[in-house]
């Protein structure tokens, strides 16, 4: 992804995690990924557009996600325009080291529920309005703590949003590479076998074969594990591949959407901008004239 910037952020080895507290009338700073995990909290932005991975969606007035390591993000100013007499946006950011937590330390079985929310942030996660209501006085007020008060209240706030309910999981699992484990080895194989094939013609008959059963048990057995359907399912892995191509290649969409399985122009395009909330080459045109720093 050579046009997305990579931050160095000002976290150094001896700290926990660092909090940035900014007022603001613009979004300015171009897409871009780190190392570091980012819980960002924005107040006020509704009109801005996120970017995460391969998704794109217009924010509301208050919004709170968590971007996993070497996830490309940003904001986008888009249509949110400030006017005289209006707030500014207020966004927190918390930037932590992904080795913060131990990977032995999050296996014990109090922490399964952050060890899951870390794994599921490498798609980026959207929390509900209920959700950042009450989490919202505690990282306004983050900044204020100190030493190991501030670090108990970071593992507190973390342990809180990996128990909220009504979260979501933002970017396509093939845009990060991120291999899901539905803990059944038919689905996996019907996976791996979609995964490395999805630019051929893959279809209901020869994955049901693969799984050992018919057509019709195995897609209320896909459903029942993945709660999507097969078509869905092998979709999001072409849309994941075809995402990938539209950043890192100056191949038409109709090249990309052909290379990738859709055999079918105008349906690609639906299904992308179904998925993504944008049409292919907005969603190109999100990554293209970012700012270059040497």
């Amino acid at each position: 992804m050579s046009e997305i910037y990579r931050e160095i952020t000002p976290l150094t080895q001896y700290d926990c995690f660092t909090v940035f507290d900014r007022k603001k009338t613009i979004f300015d700073f171009p897409l871009h990924s780190h190392e570091e995990f980012e819980l960002n909290l924005i107040l006020s932005g509704k009109g801005v557009k996120r970017v995460v991975g391969d998704h794109t969606e217009v924010i509301d007035d208050v919004e709170l996600v968590l971007v996993g390591n070497n996830l490309p993000h940003g904001w986008l100013t888009h249509s949110y325009r400030w006017e005289e007499g209006m707030p500014e946006i207020v966004e927190v950011t918390v930037q932590f080291h992904r080795d913060l937590f131990d990977d032995k330390f999050l296996k014990r079985n109090q922490l399964f529920f952050v060890r899951s929310l870390l794994e599921k942030s490498a798609k980026g996660i959207a929390f509900s309005r209920e959700t950042i209501e009450r989490i919202k006085p505690r990282l306004t007020s983050l900044a204020q703590k100190s030493g190991f008060d501030s670090m108990l209240e970071l593992m507190s706030i973390l342990h809180d949003l990996s128990v909220s309910r009504d979260m979501r999981t933002l970017s396509s699992s093939t845009f990060t590479d991120d291999d899901v484990n539905f803990n059944s080895r038919r689905i996996e194989k019907v996976f791996a076998f979609m995964r490395n094939n999805y630019d051929k013609d893959v279809n209901l008959a020869g994955v049901a074969k693969l799984a050992g059963m018919s057509e019709v048990s195995f897609s209320r057995f896909i459903k029942k594990r993945t709660g999507k359907t097969f078509v869905e399912s092998l979709n999001e892995i072409r849309l994941g591949h075809a995402s990938r191509s539209l950043i890192n290649t100056s191949n038409t969409v109709s090249e990309i959407a052909y290379k990738c399985g859709f055999n079918n122009l105008s349906y690609f395009n639906r299904v992308f901008k179904t998925r993504n909330g944008c049409t292919p080459k907005e969603f190109r045109d999100n990554y293209s004239g970012t700012r270059t720093f040497v």
